[in-house]
């Protein structure tokens, strides 16, 4: 065991990437080594397996892929959708205006199922909009980065195996895994998405995708060629298979370091206490305690309801009369970094605080109290200042 610690640092509770455990980051600084190297393809391998049970899942196929979470987007769109197909996107913030300008630059036709701002897309929008048309692909973001938004995976994947069974699902759950249930083969899910640098609790620089048997057989179907060369599975589902079967392949060198990060991050969250099940117990009561705490400092929540807000992070309007330059910049001389809005209509508007991964599960480390005392401190020196 490393006697590693982080040097002293801000706070980082962004809704990602997040603050990693000394353990991980010291995988990442292991030495150089081969991706051919025999020391590494069991540890690929193992990396591969532990993300099918962050999932729940038996059979699904992982991509385990340099890039960041977008890259998902281009997966999906290269090799589930062939040009000229429909696809149908639920939008519940910035990130569903760029799944769909993702696919729509691969050639699908696309159409859009937009919810208020705030609020996730109805089950029965959904519904009325799979018995309009034909879709090849429904696409949901799980938790929207941009509004703190948690839709509801499971009755999406009902309401579309209910509805039109042949429509694959897309659950885009970038700002979601490990941080709110997700059951990969339960819920009938076919295409996860995510990366490394949020609730997986890793640096950023993985792009991570879990494909049912179903979503692989209709890409190994399909009738014209992939239109991405990186993205292609035609190049990636061989890789996947040889490491996982204990040999080395090759088509683009891997991120060695970074997986033995994530190999790191995977063992602590499926070896280690707490369990996965206890993690997303404990996400909860760090959400509540954080939303609580600022809806008692006068802070509204961005979600309209409680039920579409998520565990991992918490979207706050700025009070009457307040801005960005008012509370973030003393929250950062605090040694607590928060993240500004992002939504392009409403982003000056409101601010995003992340609390996921060790920040959530720690209880030790202090995190969330650090950020209520902080938020606490930087109000009132805000107040203050204006009626100065």
């Amino acid at each position: 065991m490393s006697s590693f610690t982080q040097e002293p640092h801000k706070l980082l509770v962004i809704p990602g990437p997040i603050e990693v455990t000394d353990e991980v980051l010291y995988a990442n600084a292991h030495p150089s080594m081969s991706h051919i190297s025999p020391d590494f393809i069991p540890v690929f391998g193992d990396a591969i397996r532990m993300t099918r049970e962050i999932l729940y899942t038996q059979d699904a196929q992982p991509f385990l892929i340099a890039g960041s979470g977008t890259l998902g987007w281009d997966q999906v769109s290269a090799n589930l959708v062939e040009p000229g197909e429909n696809a149908l996107v639920l939008n519940s913030g910035y990130f569903g205006d760029s799944f769909s300008d993702c696919l729509r630059t691969y050639g699908a036709n696309v159409d859009e199922v937009r919810a208020p701002f705030g609020a996730a897309v109805a089950l029965a929008d959904i519904e009325a909009a799979l018995k309009s048309k034909k879709y090849k692909v429904v696409t949901f973001t799980h938790v929207d980065t941009s509004t703190g938004v948690l839709s509801d995976a499971k009755g999406i994947a009902e309401t579309v195996k209910k509805t039109s069974p042949d429509t694959l699902v897309i659950a885009d759950c970038v700002c979601s895994v490990a941080s709110e249930e997700i059951r990969f083969d339960a819920w009938g899910l076919d295409v996860v998405l995510t990366a490394s640098q949020k609730g997986l609790g890793t640096p950023p620089g993985l792009s991570i995708l879990v494909a049912s048997q179903k979503a692989i057989k209709v890409f190994e179907t399909r009738k014209s060629p992939v239109t991405s060369y990186y993205a292609s599975w035609t190049k990636w589902l061989p890789i996947m298979k040889a490491y996982e079967s204990g040999s080395a392949a090759y088509f683009a060198t891997p991120p060695v370091n970074l997986i033995y990060a994530y190999h790191t991050a995977l063992k602590q969250i499926t070896r280690q206490s707490p369990t996965l099940e206890e993690r997303f117990r404990l996400h909860k009561e760090s959400s509540q305690r954080i939303k609580k705490a600022a809806e008692e400092l006068g802070f509204k929540q961005l979600p309209i309801e409680p039920s579409v807000a998520a565990n991992g992070m918490t979207a706050l309007w700025f009070p009457d009369g307040f801005a960005a330059p008012d509370l973030l910049p003393p929250l950062a001389k605090k040694d607590v970094v928060v993240a500004a809005g992002l939504h392009k209509d409403y982003k000056l508007k409101y601010f995003r605080i992340g609390h996921m991964g060790v920040t959530a599960i720690d209880q030790k480390r202090g995190d969330i109290d650090k950020v209520i005392a902080a938020l606490k401190e930087s109000l009132a020196e805000a107040k203050a200042s204006k009626n100065a």
